[in-house]
Formats: structure tokens, sequence, C-alpha cells
């Protein structure tokens, strides 16, 4: 059963596509694996398995007659638990919902189970997905895989820790300021946060380019599948956008070495890296360029970007938690508390803005990726760090702004409306993952995947999982 769980998920699709293993086979095999392991991560607090095989019976009784080549063919997969499943608990880490049971699934489960997926379990996360730290009041801590005394950030922590521990093959994620990307470089699995609108989402917010869905996995070839049964336009999101089927995939498939590279390990935003974190990075870019890709120092101006993130930010959280807050505030974590008040003491005109600087920071990324295929540079400013520390308030003798002031690095790409992929970057001294963020234009989601292909390729961290958790 575990040799089941330590395959790449492209490789248990084929398997399932040529009837060699069934679905149910697999589903015994992550429940197996979610049994042995578990226990030390609590990634997967909430199971729905028979839920899963009535699924899987109802796919081998009368399989499709004409799939789409990226069909997973009864794939097991993890959803995160802010994220509705019909008829599974919903809770978004949080004690006003700890009972909910979700009435219907959401936009992104209802495409990904159109497409032969099968959701075993639903992935922990931090309160209305708020903070780098996989924690709450309903379920507890979700600990890393790598070192059990540590975080694997968040918010999607928990699907992050099932990837690299091998308990599901696929699992989604939601990225507002590196949801996606610092749980994937804490525990060295891949994640893409897409371009706005390529993966459509009906949400009782504003309409935003900030907050998107996108597609968490082993590798770069398994991210590519998952995107593809993700991506495309939907009726009921004006902002979502048409995709192109089957070229994702074949993007990842064909690895793709670029012309000029710009790396920065800081872009001119974090004002503080830690020197490990720095060490690797600066590797990784060393590798690159030994490969005889032109690699500069360079970003774009993004010396505004946080802030202006932080105001929009705050401006979603009035539409998210403002109508919470005044029956629940007891129920609710101070931080989501604070995000909120902070969404209410903004001025119209201060929303307007940053909504007007969004747009510039957009047309001046797309103005710097006229000259270069890719911006690399680290995915967190630190290494996992233990989990009972609930944020990162101090760096290296230097203090930190703010409970997202360690997340300086995602939150600036994330208003750039770039993709991003995150990829494994390198180990600390004393073994922890540290991830990198790739960005490319807007929209160059297939051309980002050969990209990712060719550095996983070349830096050589994948196919380390899935791992045993390591408990010190």
């Amino acid at each position: 059963m575990n040799e089941l769980c330590k395959l790449s998920a492209a490789a248990a699709v084929a398997m399932l596509k040529q009837r060699k293993i069934s679905p149910l086979e697999l589903i015994d095999a992550a429940v197996e694996r979610i049994k042995e392991t578990d226990p030390r991560l609590n990634a997967l607090p909430t199971l729905c398995v028979e839920r899963a095989r009535e699924h899987a019976k109802r796919l081998m009784q009368k399989p499709p007659t004409d799939p789409p080549a990226h069909y997973l063919h009864g794939l097991p997969i993890a959803v995160k638990d802010g994220t509705d499943v019909e008829g599974v608990r919903c809770t978004s880490g949080s004690r006003i919902y700890a009972d909910r049971i979700a009435p219907a699934s959401d936009l992104i489960v209802q495409r990904l189970e159109s497409n032969g997926a099968l959701v075993i379990g639903k992935s922990n996360l931090p309160e209305f997905a708020a903070g780098g730290n996989t924690f709450n009041d309903v379920f507890g801590v979700t600990r890393n895989p790598w070192d059990t005394r540590m975080t694997p950030s968040g918010s999607s922590g928990g699907s992050a820790a099932a990837l690299a521990s091998g308990q599901v093959w696929l699992a989604t994620g939601g990225d507002f300021g590196g949801s996606i990307r610092t749980p994937s470089s804490y525990c060295s699995t891949v994640g893409l946060r897409p371009s706005p609108g390529m993966v459509p989402r009906a949400q009782k917010q504003p309409f935003s380019a900030l907050s998107v869905e996108g597609p968490m996995a082993r590798n770069v070839a398994d991210c590519a599948l998952m995107f593809e049964c993700e991506a495309g336009a939907h009726p009921l999101d004006p902002l979502s956008h048409p995709a192109q089927p089957g070229i994702y995939a074949a993007a990842a498939a064909r690895p793709l070495k670029p012309k000029r590279v710009a790396f920065s390990v800081d872009l001119g935003v974090a004002p503080v890296v830690h020197r490990e974190v720095r060490a690797v990075c600066k590797a990784a870019a060393e590798k690159i360029a030994g490969d005889g890709v032109r690699v500069e120092e360079a970003q774009p101006d993004l010396s505004d970007a946080v802030k202006n993130f932080l105001v929009l930010r705050g401006a979603i959280y009035i539409g998210r938690i403002g109508p919470l807050l005044g029956k629940y505030r007891h129920l609710l974590k101070p931080e989501v508390i604070g995000n909120t008040e902070f969404g209410l003491g903004l001025k119209l005109s201060e929303v307007v803005a940053a909504e007007i600087a969004h747009g510039e920071i957009i047309r001046r990324a797309a103005k710097f990726f006229e000259q270069y295929d890719l911006l690399i540079c680290p995915a967190v400013m630190c290494p996992p760090f233990p989990v009972e520390t609930r944020y990162v308030s101090e760096l290296d003798g230097v203090k930190l702004e703010g409970y997202m002031g360690w997340l300086a690095l995602t939150c600036a790409l994330s208003i750039t409306a770039c993709p991003i992929l995150a990829l494994p970057g390198g180990f600390t001294g004393d073994g922890l993952p540290v991830g990198l963020q790739v960005a490319g234009p807007l929209r160059s989601e297939a051309k980002l995947f050969s990209y990712g292909a060719y550095l996983e390729q070349l830096l050589g961290f994948a196919g380390r999982l899935p791992i045993d958790p390591v408990v010190r």
C-alpha cells in the first residue's frame, strides 16, 4: 500500500486508466497512510472515506466513454477545509462553523469531481485561512512532516503536509498572500498561484484579483495535471478566463530552458532574509546561471506593493468577516478580528487609491516581463519555525511589522497578478525545506510549467516525497 502512496499523481492515474489498480485500492492505500502518519501531523482532520468509496463505485460501474486527456479516473485528493464538499463537514477552521455540513460543493470541487477526482478528506487550515501557521480552535495544530516540531505554514498547510507525507496525490489550495506558496516552500512540494480568473471562484466577498484557487502537488507534472482539471471559464465567475485544454500537462512534459532570468533575494521589500534562505536561493540561482542561463539581479518596482496589498486585503475582510464580527467576536482569533477592524477603519479614498495603485503595479510587472522570462526569489524570508509561534515577529534582530510582515515576499507578488510557481529550492543545515517563487508574465501558465519542469530537473529536489514524519 505504501508503494502506491509513493507514486506520482500522473503515474497513479496511468495505472487507473489501464485498470492495473482500482480507485478503491487507492482509497485503501490513502486511508492506511493517513492512519499511519496523521496522528503525528493532523493534516486531514476530516475524512469522507465512504463518500469517496461510493463515488469510486459509480465511476467503476459507469466509466466515462470519452474522457479528456487530463481525466483522473478515480484518484483520491484532499480539499482544503474552507472549500465546500457536499455533505461533508466544512468548518473553515472556525468555532462559528464547527458543526456545519456543506449543502453543496464549491465550483472547484464540482470541476475536480467531474474530472474523475475522489475527495477523501478535508485539509486543515488557520481560522478563515488567515495566517501563515496552520492552527485553529476546532482541530488544533498541523505539523510539518520534515520536523513535527515545526509548522508547515499556511493557510494551505494541511494540504502541503498531506502531500509531503503521501496521504494524497493532489490537494487543493487557495492563495491570497502566499497560502499556496509558503506551505509548498515549508514542505518541499509544488504549488501554483495562477493568474486571476484562470480557476473560477464563487465566494461571498468583493470581486478581487488577489484571492485565487490553485493546484498543489508533489512535482511540476502533477501540478500541471491538476491545473488542467481546475482551469477554465465558468458563467458564475465573471472574472474567469477560458483555458486551453491539454497545453498545461503537455508543457510540463517538455522542459524548457529560459534565456534570461531575474533573481532577487528580497524583491526590494523584505527588510531581512534569513542567512540560510539567502544561501540556498543564491546557490539555486548560481546553478541556473552555470547551466548557461543569463541570470541578473533585478526585480520590478514593488516598493508600494505590500502597503497597497494590505489595504485591499483589509477591504476584502469587511466582506468576509465583517458580518460575523458583532455576533461572534468572542469566537474569533485576534488576528482575524484585527484584519477586519483594520478594514473597517479604512477610508473610502484609501481603498480607491490602493485599487488605482494595484493597476499601476500590474502594468509595471508586465513591462518588467518584456525583458525577462522569469523572476525567481525566495518564497519565505525564513525557514520553518516552531508550531507554538503564531507568526514571526522578529528575524535576525529585525522587528517585522504586523503579523503579515514575514510574508512580504509573497504578498508583494500577489498584487502583480502574475502566475507564480512554488518549487523546492533546497534545504537548511538542519534539513528543513527552502522554497522558491518562480513568476512569469500574466497568463503564461503553460510556459511557466515548462520552465518549472526544467528547473525541477536542474535543481534535483523532486522525488524526495512522500516522507515519514520526522519526530525530534
